[in-house]
């Protein structure tokens, strides 16, 4: 196969979702052929992710500012790429990782690092004249995911009183990309419906979910219950998963729910997930316990692994030794996967890797703070993850991911 050689990085400092800064890239190769790709940013984040380089200047962006990264990126990282073939990925990613020399990519900025990364293989696609997901995955790559919508928004997402994080209409039963979409958007402007008829508040949040504020979490459920019977597919078709979010609320061995002030040993934590399970059509829970609570996730695990999906995001963040202690300790049954937790491409897939032969379910996702790259829906559909997790069909950084899912499983 021909080389493909890298003549060019260049780094941009362009705008997220939530009007932030963020790192965008452009890799050129000696053909002529580009690649283009922004990092996302996290609004809700684990202590172990990659660190994301932030210019801490107040006077500008509040101090987020990322003008640092965009630096590294046009020299440093420029000089050690340029020439090489993008086609080698891994090694690509590697130079960079030796390059910065940190744990957590705190010298270079994982945000810069992705950015070029994902810019890299998209620029290799480009040369090869092949889609992004056949790029990456090969002629294995066949299946489209279902997606997680967040249709209510709570917790670090949303100014409202609703603890829990993340509501999320989940097709189960749909036979197509294009059947899932559809069947969550209705349900989703339904669920608005509701709320409007109940005088309660239509604004979205960060990932387009509504963010009314509610009596407790529990009316939550109770509504998007109701939206999906009548939407008539019934619970039977559509599932609600959950992003808990705990490690936001776990304080010195216990969790504290800052906005209905309640506290909750790691025990009672898991009586309230598996009594929210038992009541309400749930199929999948992600973070339910803190990040650093191995004791609860074991205890969590034993106790429902065997009926709902428990997704780790924060205990894992994209990372392979934190994935591979929790097979080991027996945490959880799946992963999330966020390219920006760990940095660059070939990691990220290392981490599916691994998730896959220890027979844990991989869910693709966005950030909070996005951008209308939509490179994570390619990657879902290279890996056959089986889900994605980008948002509700609300908000063009989120429509992104759906639409090119649409256009995916056309060519499919």
């Amino acid at each position: 196969m021909q080389k493909q050689w890298i003549e060019k990085v260049l780094g941009f400092e362009l705008m997220d979702s939530r009007g932030n800064p963020t790192v965008a890239a452009e890799v050129t190769l000696k053909d002529g052929s580009k690649g283009f790709s922004l990092a996302p940013s996290g609004a809700s984040c684990g202590t172990f992710e990659a660190h994301e380089l932030r210019d801490e200047e107040p006077e500008r962006f509040g101090g987020k500012g990322v003008k640092k990264a965009v630096d590294h990126i046009n020299t440093l990282i420029q000089d050690a790429l340029k020439g090489l073939d993008a086609s080698n990925q891994r090694l690509i990613d590697r130079i960079m990782i030796t390059l910065d020399g940190t744990p957590n990519k705190s010298n270079l900025g994982a945000n810069a690092m992705l950015a070029v990364s994902l810019a890299t293989a998209r620029a290799a696609a480009h040369s090869l004249k092949i889609p992004l997901y056949r790029y990456l995955g090969g002629t294995g790559a066949i299946r489209t995911p279902i997606p997680m919508m967040n249709v209510l928004n709570g917790g670090a997402h949303a100014g409202n009183n609703v603890d829990i994080q993340e509501f999320m209409l989940m097709p189960i039963g749909a036979k197509s990309f294009h059947e899932a979409l559809r069947m969550g958007a209705e349900t989703y402007h339904i669920l608005g419906k509701l709320l409007k008829a109940r005088s309660k508040e239509c604004a979205v949040g960060d990932e387009g979910g509504f963010a009314p504020s509610l009596e407790n979490d529990e009316e939550a459920l109770k509504l998007l219950t109701e939206a999906i019977e009548k939407s008539g597919y019934g619970t039977e078709k559509i599932g609600i998963a959950l992003d808990i979010a705990s490690s936001e609320w776990y304080q010195n061995g216990r969790y504290v729910l800052p906005k209905r002030g309640e506290v909750y040993e790691s025990d009672e934590m898991i009586d309230y997930i598996e009594s929210l399970c038992a009541h309400y059509p749930i199929v999948s829970v992600e973070d339910g316990l803190g990040e650093e609570d191995y004791d609860g996730w074991k205890r969590l695990t034993k106790r429902l692994s065997s009926k709902i999906q428990l997704v780790g995001d924060d205990l894992f963040v994209t990372n392979r030794k934190r994935l591979q202690d929790g097979i080991d300790g027996g945490y959880a049954n799946a992963i999330l996967i966020k390219p920006n937790q760990i940095g660059t491409l070939s990691e990220t897939l290392e981490v599916i890797d691994v998730a896959k032969q220890n027979g844990y379910n991989t869910v693709i996702s966005h950030r909070s703070g996005e951008t209308e790259d939509s490179f994570i829906a390619d990657l879902s559909v290279a890996v056959n993850s089986g889900q994605i997790k980008t948002g509700a069909p609300c908000r063009s950084e989120r429509v992104a991911k759906y639409n090119r899912l649409l256009m995916i499983e056309e060519s499919l």
